[in-house]
């Protein structure tokens, strides 16, 4: 038998030491909301797009992809604050207006806002995409690939 979390990631106790030590917590900008998600992404990006520039009120929204069901609300589900559909939205605190995840590519699909993690994800975004549309006054300045549109 392994041992218990004991206390690792609030509603995560259930959890074996090993289970748990393999999640990453992350939150808003308030606290209200908590959320935890495996560290197993399978992609990371930086999105140049008019909307995430939009949604984010920056340059571009590095983000990082996994299977929805790999991410759990700890805590602050009453306070979500959803923006589109059960298949395609954007999940942000409804109190202070972090913007958490996007829930995408028809409701399978979760991309992580990697600026709301607490913890460090073992990946990082490997490219920077829809650059055909990126902020005209942001220069790109690392040695990532460029995509004009999603790989």
């Amino acid at each position: 038998m392994m041992p218990r979390a004991g206390g690792m990631l609030g509603g995560w106790r259930d959890r074996t030491f090993e289970e748990a030590t393999l999640m990453l917590e992350g939150g808003c900008l308030c606290g209200a909301v908590r959320y935890a998600v495996r560290d197993e992404f399978c992609y990371a990006l930086n999105c140049h797009c008019g909307q995430c520039r939009r949604a984010t009120g920056a340059a571009f929204k590095p983000f990082a992809g996994i299977e929805r069901q790999k991410l759990k609300l700890i805590s602050g589900r009453d306070c979500l604050l959803i923006y589109g559909d059960e298949r395609a939205h954007d999940a942000r605190c409804g109190q202070c207006g972090s913007l958490l995840y996007s829930v995408v590519r028809g409701g399978e699909f979760v991309h992580v806002t990697l600026g709301t993690l607490i913890d460090t994800p073992a990946i990082r975004p490997s490219a920077h995409i829809f650059v055909g549309s990126k902020a005209e006054w942001h220069d790109i300045t690392d040695n990532l690939p460029q995509h004009d549109e999603f790989p």
